[in-house]
């Protein structure tokens, strides 16, 4: 299964392990917090839903007509035309209007293979159908059929359908995507890095932990960039897993030093590894710092301090320390009531202007169901 393409695990017992039920409890964040990982831009579900409405208007707002002659077409062998398959994905507005976009999909692919494809990508444009109408089913079923192979060719449509079944909660069928993604060949970018990260972590287990520093070995060997967030990502999966030597390396791999999310992760790694005169030290020099007031400062988690509030408190020197750095930390506005997990899931908005959904649909991935962790204790 999943471990096992990735190059880890036997097939049975991954399988066990990633499609076990999550546990109770959950890592600092309420039930129903949003949780951002790609943008708009990355998405592009308004940009879709606009073309929906352009091309709705364009047949006066009644598909039946085009949607019979489509069922004409297959019935007798017809050749589907680009133009004809591009409309029909964007009249589709229920679960029958997609599977007869199906049928006209796998004629089209029949028809005209792989060379087609070259002009126009249709694997995105299905995809945010899918996501649109919360369908993932056709959409995984057609990703990994063979028959279809070459009509899903760019990382676009994997990270639209890795999104949706994140957002719905279904990380291991997200991993089973990613697998699927590695197994035809399609290049990973850093929005790939980004969201398979993000899934071992939600994962929670010894087996995704695994998959991760896996991931991490091959995009190093073959020099892809990651963001920085990655490494975070990669860092707090271990923590879980209270593997803090690999979390340790993991946070020295972190090169963007000035972000909050790296500081607070540093914290925790160094109250984990038990220095606790370094946890001080860390959170004394960031107030000590003279920053422009032009420039974010550094902010740290309550959720963070708490702990190590918990952790110094028989350290009558330290807890002094600590009381002292607090009161600094709190007067120069540098400490948030955002948890650990929501920085690991804020990335900032997209570029382009904000633009109203048509259905009011957002593109972020809901929180749906609390996960068991303890990244913050012992």
């Amino acid at each position: 299964m999943a471990a096992a393409a990735l190059g880890g695990g036997s097939r049975r017992a991954v399988r066990e392990v990633l499609w076990r039920p999550p546990a109770p409890g959950c890592w600092g964040c309420a039930p129903g917090g949003k949780r951002y990982l790609l943008t708009e831009d990355d998405i592009k579900l308004q940009e879709f839903q606009q073309m929906k409405v352009a091309v709705r208007n364009e047949v006066h707002g009644n598909k039946d007509p085009y949607f019979k002659s489509m069922k004409e077409k297959l019935k007798k062998n017809g050749i589907i035309l680009r133009n004809e398959l591009k409309n029909l994905l964007h009249l589709c507005q229920t679960s029958s209007d997609v599977e007869l976009a199906r049928k006209v999909i796998y004629r089209y692919h029949e028809q005209n293979g792989i060379k087609a494809l070259r002009n126009f990508k249709f694997g995105p444009l299905f995809m945010r159908l899918c996501y649109e109408l919360d369908l993932e089913r056709p959409a995984v079923e057609l990703i990994k059929d063979k028959n279809l192979r070459g009509f899903f060719s760019e990382s676009t449509s994997f990270h639209i359908l890795m999104t949706m079944l994140f957002k719905k909660g279904h990380f291991a069928s997200a991993l089973e995507v990613l697998v699927e993604m590695k197994k035809q060949g399609i290049p990973f970018n850093k929005e790939t890095y980004l969201l398979a990260f993000a899934i071992c972590y939600k994962l929670d287990s010894l087996e995704s932990c695994k998959v991760s520093e896996k991931l991490l070995e091959e995009a190093q060997l073959k020099g892809d960039m990651l963001p920085p967030r990655v490494f975070c990502f990669a860092v707090a999966t271990a923590l879980k897993q209270n593997d803090v030597a690999l979390a340790t390396f993991y946070c020295s791999q972190i090169m963007k030093t000035e972000d909050k999310l790296y500081n607070n992760l540093k914290v925790l790694v160094q109250l984990r590894s038990g220095l606790l005169e370094e946890v001080i030290k860390t959170l004394e020099a960031a107030v000590e710092v003279d920053i422009p007031p032009f420039v974010k400062k550094i902010e740290f988690s309550e959720q963070v301090l708490a702990t190590v509030r918990e952790k110094v408190e028989e350290n009558p020197d330290l807890s002094a320390r600590l009381g002292d750095v607090y009161t600094k930390l709190q007067a120069s506005g540098r400490i948030t009531m955002c948890t650990l997990e929501d920085m690991l899931f804020q990335i900032p908005s997209s570029k382009k202007t904000p633009a109203k959904l048509l259905n009011q649909k957002q593109v972020g991935y809901q929180a749906a169901k609390p996960l068991r962790s303890n990244l913050l204790l012992e």
